[in-house]
């Protein structure tokens, strides 16, 4: 049953790049992440400003490592999450590396997962991603990203919020 289609409203104020973020379902997105061997959950500060910090901290609990970019990092102090400080430019850098071992020094990573990012900043580094790795790419935040692989729609706060945990439920 679908809660909450993410996938009407993909507008786009700027466009750079050959190909666009496909828009997915949170059901499709959970099962996306469920299937991948090694997931990232790479979130900004805005996840800070707004009730997204505790779907985070649940996708955390769900055994996904988080990668705390910003100064993220304060909203999962005492949560039980498995989360890491890294500087965003340092792990787009690093992402591009084959070799790099991952912030827990198990391996590359197969999915990458946003959220709570600035738009306009967060397409920058997607599209180093999309252009210089072979990783998958997934934006969960409330704004369309086009150059992820795949995208939410444009959504309402109180309309992510509901695909956010649309999203957990399926995980």
């Amino acid at each position: 049953m679908l809660m909450v289609d993410t996938t009407k409203n993909t507008m786009v104020h700027t466009t750079w790049g050959t190909r666009s973020a496909k828009p997915v379902q949170p059901l499709v997105a959970a099962k996306l992440i469920s299937k991948a061997k090694r997931p990232l959950l790479v979130v900004g500060s805005e996840i800070l400003e707004s009730d997204v910090l505790s779907k985070a901290i649940a996708l955390g609990k769900k055994g996904l490592q988080i990668a705390a970019t910003g100064h993220s990092i304060q909203g999962f102090k005492n949560q039980e999450v498995n989360a890491k400080y890294i500087n965003i430019h340092f792990l787009a850098h690093y992402l591009s590396d084959k070799n790099w071992k991952g912030l827990d020094g198990n391996g590359s990573y197969d999915l990458l997962i946003f959220l709570g990012h600035k738009l306009y900043y967060m397409d920058q580094v997607l599209s180093g991603i999309k252009n210089f790795t072979d990783i998958k790419t997934l934006a969960i935040d409330r704004r369309y990203s086009q150059n992820a692989d795949m995208s939410f729609g444009n959504l309402k706060p109180e309309d992510h919020l509901a695909a956010l945990d649309e999203l957990i439920a399926n995980i």
